[in-house]
């Protein structure tokens, strides 16, 4: 599963997931994407699972990207344990996300084999996602001159 090799700090605040997504809410790599519509925390262990999913679907054709990495660690303490004594354990990797957050790419693959992909694995994650794919570039222009891609959402 995904999760550091090493952290300045063990422990973190529990911090707030306010606004939209600022940064990563756009197609970088693929020509599909999978974008969530609620903010959350990804654990390592629903990232790997809709990963496997995805790559399960494909039949190894194509390529997947995995735009988003647990580096917020979350402490939990033992059962039963009466209060106070300090801050638990770091238990498991979470990675922070925001409405509109881009979580996975496809490229190299058809729209359908693309979107079916990311239907199986937006069931493995706790929030609800939207298929987005990259727009086409008007007559005369190239997509690779602009800066960023816009991406078209799909109902």
């Amino acid at each position: 599963m995904l999760m550091p090799k090493r952290v300045k700090y063990r422990k973190v605040h529990r911090g707030r997931m306010k606004g939209p997504a600022t940064s990563g809410n756009t197609l970088a790599f693929g020509e599909y994407g999978l974008i969530t519509l609620e903010p959350a925390w990804l654990e390592s262990k629903q990232i790997e699972s809709a990963r496997r999913a995805m790559t399960h679907h494909i039949k190894r054709g194509g390529q997947i990207w995995i735009r988003v990495f647990p580096d917020k660690p979350v402490t939990s303490k033992p059962a039963e344990v009466r209060m106070g004594g300090g801050k638990g354990a770091p238990d498991h990797w979470v990675a922070v996300i925001k409405p509109g957050r881009v979580l996975f790419e496809i490229g190299g693959v058809t729209e359908k084999v693309a979107r079916e992909a990311m239907r199986l694995a937006g069931h493995k994650l706790p929030v609800e996602t939207r298929f987005v794919q990259r727009e086409t570039a008007p007559a005369g222009e190239s997509a690779e001159g602009s800066a960023e891609t816009a991406v078209a959402v799909s109902e």
